[in-house]
């Protein structure tokens, strides 16, 4: 008779509730196993919005388990760093890259989100989570490496601000900042995303609090290779309030796509449909949507991808749209850039888009017109009216800033900026 085979599993915790059970296995699968308590509760946390107890078909949703293999389901998977960020923990872990689960193990106490995953006690494990002939063992993560090191590009930390301040979080504590450092890729990307902000805070535009600050204010910072720059970017987290965690989730994650699908599939139509039939604020937020879609325009951003959109669950069930983050001016480093990331209506191109395409958007998304034409208006006008001015007083470099008034004088008529010298 063959030895057991032998798992390691992850309890997933959301608000108190038990959501589930994750389960590793040797050869790469993943399994999530939902709990009973969790799947009969009506007034139960919202997971991912295909788990609400309104989504359609969301008992079938929730009737099997959610199996992967060798990377997590898209709403596990989003949760984990990217690129190079990911590069320098699966190193600092000494684990494999695309070893999801080892990952979501160091990470699990202070996740984009509300959710925690933290190791399940073998003797706790619930025979329904196991295979046949499986058995639950001890999950720790694998020693800390001594050395560790990654070339120069920028870096994203979630961290925790003390008396002016800041370090990264440690098992069990929360960061309430997202720091980004200065890029060896692009230069000034901290001034550039700080300017685009402020930019978009007025003109209407929900954002948290950002600020730039000293890259000697930031403490214990892994061995990484960064540029002689001043200052890292540094905004709130919506997803923390004080000690509290607010439970959020990107559109990636919504619309199950995995991070290397982000551009590709949906497009703005679907995301604008489902934050008017599905958000609590459906006016409000589908508003604030079709200003953030203009703002991506006129900031020349094509990065305004899936996982650049979010929900929140202020109340822990009811969707509703986040505030915005990682507005930057691509163009300035992309040469002759001249698309955003999705699809409106079939067009990507900035300087062919119209109000005829946002109209048709509304039209597709089932949005009322006349809902969303005055906000248009009322972004453009405090575009032309105040940015001109508000760019020479803010601290992006003076080249980037030429570039943003030229990309504003090749947008159709429609969306030019005019005053822009």
């Amino acid at each position: 008779m063959s030895d057991p085979e032998e798992v390691n599993v992850l309890e997933l915790i959301l608000h108190g509730a038990k959501v589930g059970y994750l389960t590793g296995y040797k050869d790469g699968r993943n399994i999530l196993t939902f709990t009973p308590e969790f799947t009969g509760n009506s007034s139960r946390p919202t997971f991912t919005l295909t788990t609400h107890p309104e989504f359609p078909n969301v008992k079938n949703v929730l009737a099997k388990p959610w199996s992967r293999r060798q990377r997590l389901h898209p709403a596990l998977s989003n949760l984990l760093p990217e690129g190079a960020l990911r590069e320098l923990l699966a190193q600092h872990l000494k684990i494999h890259i695309d070893n999801e689960f080892g990952l979501l193990t160091c990470l699990g106490e202070d996740l984009p989100g509300a959710l925690i995953a933290i190791p399940a006690k073998p003797d706790d494990v619930p025979g329904y989570i196991l295979a046949l002939g499986a058995t639950a063992v001890k999950t720790g993560l694998p020693d800390e490496a001594k050395h560790f090191s990654l070339a120069g590009v920028q870096m994203k930390f979630s961290m925790r601000e003390q008396d002016g301040r800041y370090r990264i979080t440690e098992s069990g504590d929360l960061g309430n900042w997202i720091i980004k450092t200065p890029s060896t890729v692009h230069k000034f990307v901290p001034l550039n995303e700080f300017t685009a902000m402020r930019l978009a805070q007025t003109a209407g535009i929900d954002i948290p609090d950002i600020k730039l600050v000293e890259m000697g204010s930031l403490d214990k910072l892994p061995a990484i290779n960064l540029p002689d720059e001043e200052f890292a970017f540094a905004i709130r987290r919506f997803d923390r309030a004080g000690e509290k965690r607010i439970h959020a989730e990107d559109f990636a994650q919504v619309l199950v796509r995995y991070p290397q699908q982000k551009y590709d599939g949906p497009n703005y139509e679907q995301i604008g449909k489902i934050i008017y039939q599905y958000t609590g604020n459906s006016l409000g937020n589908t508003q604030q949507f079709a200003r953030r879609l203009l703002v991506n325009i006129l900031l020349a951003n094509g990065d305004a991808h899936l996982k650049n959109w979010s929900l929140i669950y202020p109340d822990t069930v009811t969707p509703e749209l986040s505030p915005a983050y990682d507005i930057v001016v691509t163009r300035v480093y992309m040469g002759d850039e001249k698309e955003y990331a999705l699809n409106l209506d079939r067009n990507k191109d900035w300087y062919k888009v119209t109000f005829s395409h946002f109209r048709a958007w509304a039209d597709k998304a089932g949005i009322p017109w006349k809902i969303i034409k005055p906000h248009l208006d009322d972004t453009l006008d405090k575009a032309r009216a105040l940015w001109p001015k508000s760019l020479e007083n803010l601290p992006a470099d003076h080249a980037h800033k030429k570039q943003l008034k030229e990309h504003w004088k090749m947008l159709s008529p429609d969306f030019r900026i005019e005053d822009a010298d």
